[in-house]
């Protein structure tokens, strides 16, 4: 996203890295693909219990490093998600990078709170909302559908490619973009995905996110410490604070309202 370029850019391929262009890719998913896929889903708990995840709530805690190497700042998200109706929530706080953004894809719509670039507080943002558009809009809409409970169900979920370009490589494509998961052989977990990420549509850069632990919440295996790479280089490591909810009731509704302070809602920082 070109205006929440930065730590939020990192944060939000933290979830989900906008894919790479397909290019001349198949279309058509291949039996290879879909045997690496089901091993996975297996691993990650059974497809038919992925598939009855229906919302999605999870707060991390990132340290941010520069393209030097040297760590420059800490920044807490929460997410929630839900699959019907599918509803995305963003909420981050960060120096420079606090911002609040909701997308509700039955309308393709939805709105942001932007972070403050000016004020004497780096914590805040920038006072208003503003509807999705443009740019912001189609990231948003990326982030959804390339979100892990969406993209591990590809063979169920309409609009999906499954296909295997390497041995033990998962590429799943949607709608003229893909990653490419690296699959353990002695797990069948992911190790880590490839992409290009376009968080900054105007600058697209090679990412890698390597999945270094995983927990089990309501029965499916979950990334609980993700590292995030642009062009080799380590970015951002997050950890998850407190256990990960699976079909804790959220409500679209909820989701929806706007904090009328214009700060983010994270109540485990």
């Amino acid at each position: 996203m070109a205006a929440i370029a930065g730590l939020a850019a990192v944060i939000f391929a933290a979830y989900a890295s906008a894919q790479g262009e397909t290019g001349g890719h198949p279309q058509i998913s291949s039996s290879g693909g879909l045997a690496l896929l089901h091993k996975m889903q297996a691993a990650l708990g059974g497809a038919d219990k992925l598939e009855r995840a229906n919302d999605f709530e999870e707060t991390v805690k990132a340290q941010i490093w520069n393209n030097a190497g040297t760590p420059t700042a800490e920044v807490w998200k929460r997410v929630r998600w839900m699959r019907n109706p599918n509803i995305l929530r963003l909420d981050q706080y960060g120096p420079r990078d606090t911002y609040v953004l909701f997308l509700d894809a039955r309308t393709d719509s939805g709105w942001e709170m932007l972070p403050d670039r000016r004020g004497a507080d780096p914590y805040k943002t920038a006072g208003e909302a503003i509807p999705l558009a443009g740019g912001e809009l189609r990231f948003a809409k990326s982030y959804l559908t390339s979100f892990d409970l969406a993209m591990w169900l590809a063979d169920r979920n309409p609009g999906y490619v499954v296909t295997s370009p390497t041995t033990n490589v998962l590429r799943i494509a949607h709608d003229g973009t893909a990653s490419d998961m690296t699959l353990d052989p002695a797990t069948w977990l992911p190790l880590k995905s490839d992409s290009v990420s376009l968080s900054d549509p105007n600058r697209p850069v090679p990412a890698e996110m390597r999945l270094e632990e995983w927990s089990v919440f309501d029965g499916i295996r979950l990334p609980t410490k993700r590292a995030n790479y642009h062009s080799g280089a380590k970015l951002a490591e997050e950890v998850s604070l407190g256990p990960i909810r699976i079909n804790g009731g959220l409500m679209p509704e909820e989701l929806a309202t706007k904090p009328v302070d214009f700060a983010p809602v994270i109540p485990a920082r």
